[in-house]
């Protein structure tokens, strides 16, 4: 027994089930399975592909290859991947073929909290849903099985709590697949009108299947209990009724799509009081409801943020027939610290940040900034503010480009500003739209050389694969140009003036332009503290210095001060001082 995360148990998981293949894009909560299955398990091909889109289709080659294949994307990355997904759910696979999707209730680190199991049920393909490290590895494992017995890719749905916490795991012995060579099938591959009308037949006759596995699956168990209470439940949502209700009677799904009607109903009609605890939407409540069962869910239970069991435990104390179960069994209802609330801790940019001297200009020059996903995100809140829009990965391009068609004259003072992990995953084909379309949109790559957010990955763009294997890294200068850019710009973002004069020129001209902000993460040297010198008696309190909203900047009796543990001497601070305060002379506030 190992103590592991589920995201190190699904990569465990994957390794005992054979895999061969696994592709991902990076995105929290799922980045630590293909990096854990590039650190421990080199049997198995790993590859960042630049979007989910390309990961699911390099799955499928894999899968109609004859390799079984892992991919792995968060919540909203099922939306990228969505098209191949859909048809693929038609045309079947040959070795086994399983999408997670790890979904992120209460917006951990995500701009909506979607609720994927309906892509589950959109796509009719089969659903698993594990609670624990445990579950998260052994689905997987049946995952595999499933997908090759019905011809289907499946989804095993984890959430954060489940990808991130920890539980014991029974490791196992790898399996050994049997082969599956490649073989050519024009109907069943090629979705061409015709073919696809059979294969769409042929999905809902798999469809019927799976819903009789799922009504006798061990996946789908039930917890005996006290009959006066029954509760549906599903995932990590299982392990808080457990927690606070460990005497009620309970229907657990590990397989909840096919919905398993039949089973639902006979433990329905085994207890007086029904409910379902989920996290988010009403997905499995719908259904029972629709099956004409008497059901209360989401009138008690939140429909938004993530679940806790004392949550839960407050939700259903609304019931008058729970409460008086929970008093007969002496239930010692939990409390959460959000009832005592804790300091806020705003999230900011690392002291030395490229991305700090970036956002100080555009901030300056008190543009329309049209943002993106990223730890460059940070830039529109304060001091920095200098972030307008941020809806999902690459619009920000596509939109300044209808800013700008919508009124001419916003050309002048607008720009899109994207990473270079964004930049490859969907930005590429938004700045083709620019020039295509006679736009005159400024587009600013903010180059840091790494997909810091989810944890310094690297992508097409930084040299090297998923395993820090060397490769071309691809070159943003030359790809604008390609494409038809003609005014591109590479500018330090430590250098503010050069920063300035770079986006101001780029603003001036009649076309489309492109600066590429080129520094390396911070973190990725993780230099040591280099704090800048500082001449108190000389600080005039006027706090320009604090504009730049560096954490290693304070000033305590109106007197610069630096923290020596925080500062690396990015010198973004001696270049704001007009009064020679910081370092060894006055700025120029850029």
């Amino acid at each position: 027994m190992k103590l592991l995360s589920g995201n190190e148990a699904i990569a465990r998981g994957a390794w005992e089930a054979g895999v061969k293949v696994a592709t991902a894009y990076p995105g929290t909560p799922s980045t630590e399975i293909l990096e854990n299955i590039a650190r421990h398990y080199p049997e198995i091909y790993v590859e960042w592909a630049p979007n989910e889109k390309v990961a699911l289709e390099v799955g499928i080659g894999a899968s109609l290859g004859g390799a079984r294949t892992l991919v792995v994307m968060k919540h909203v990355g099922v939306n990228v991947a969505a098209d191949p997904l859909v048809t693929l759910a038609y045309t079947g696979v040959n070795a086994g073929l399983v999408l997670v999707s790890a979904d992120d209730p209460g917006m951990h680190s995500s701009q909506n909290e979607q609720d994927n199991r309906f892509y589950a049920r959109f796509a009719q393909i089969p659903l698993f849903e594990p609670a624990d490290s445990r579950e998260a590895k052994d689905f997987l494992r049946i995952a595999f099985e499933v997908s090759e017995a019905f011809d289907i890719p499946v989804m095993l749905r984890t959430s954060t709590r489940v990808a991130h916490s920890k539980s014991l795991v029974r490791e196992e012995e790898p399996v050994t697949p049997l082969k599956r060579p490649y073989q050519k099938d024009f109907a069943k591959y090629v979705m061409v009108p015709a073919n696809a009308r059979n294969r769409h037949r042929a999905l809902e006759d798999r469809r019927e299947k799976l819903r009789a596995l799922a009504e006798q699956t061990p996946v789908n168990r039930v917890d005996e209990g006290d009959r006066r209470v029954g509760i549906i439940t599903s995932g990590i949502s299982y392990c808080y009724v457990k927690e606070v209700f460990p005497w009620a009677s309970v229907l657990k799904l590990g397989l909840s799509h096919p919905f398993p009607a039949g089973l639902v109903r006979t433990f329905a009609g085994r207890v007086e009081n029904l409910f379902v605890v989920e996290e988010l939407e009403p997905f499995l409540e719908e259904q029972v409801a629709a099956a004409g069962i008497a059901v209360r869910g989401k009138d008690l239970i939140p429909r938004t943020g993530e679940l806790t069991p004392a949550v839960i435990a407050r939700a259903l104390q609304q019931d008058p027939s729970v409460a008086a179960v929970a008093r007969e069994h002496g239930t010692a209802f939990p409390t959460e610290p959000e009832d005592q609330p804790l300091p806020l801790r705003p999230p900011v940019l690392c002291p030395g940040c490229p991305h700090r001297g970036l956002f100080y200009v555009l901030n300056k020059l008190k543009l329309n900034v049209m943002g993106d996903i990223g730890c460059y995100t940070l830039g529109g809140l304060p001091p920095l503010s200098a972030m307008d829009t941020c809806i999902c990965m690459g619009a920000g391009v596509g939109m300044a480009h209808g800013m700008a068609k919508a009124d001419p004259e916003s050309a002048a003072k607008t720009v899109a500003v994207i990473g270079d992990s964004t930049f490859v995953h969907s930005g590429i084909t938004g700045l083709i739209d620019i020039v295509y379309n006679r736009g005159v949109s400024t587009v600013i790559i903010a180059d840091n050389r790494t997909t810091a957010m989810t944890g310094h990955q690297d992508h097409p763009g930084t040299g090297w694969t998923a395993r820090r294997e060397p490769t071309r890294a691809l070159d943003f200068v030359k790809l604008a140009r390609a494409i038809g850019v003609s005014r591109v710009s590479v500018v330090d973002p430590a250098d503010l003036a050069a920063t300035r004069r770079a986006i101001s020129r780029a603003l001036k001209a009649p076309a489309p332009a492109v600066v590429v902000a080129s520094r390396p993460c911070v973190l990725l040297a993780r230099p040591a503290p280099n704090p800048v010198p500082t001449d108190p008696g000389a600080c005039k309190g006027c706090k320009l210095c604090l504009g730049l909203g560096c954490p290693a900047l304070s000033l305590p009796d109106k007197r610069i001060e630096i923290n020596p543990h925080l500062c690396v001497g990015c010198g973004l601070c001696t270049q704001v001082c007009r009064h020679g305060a910081i370092g060894k002379a006055g700025g120029s506030d850029a």
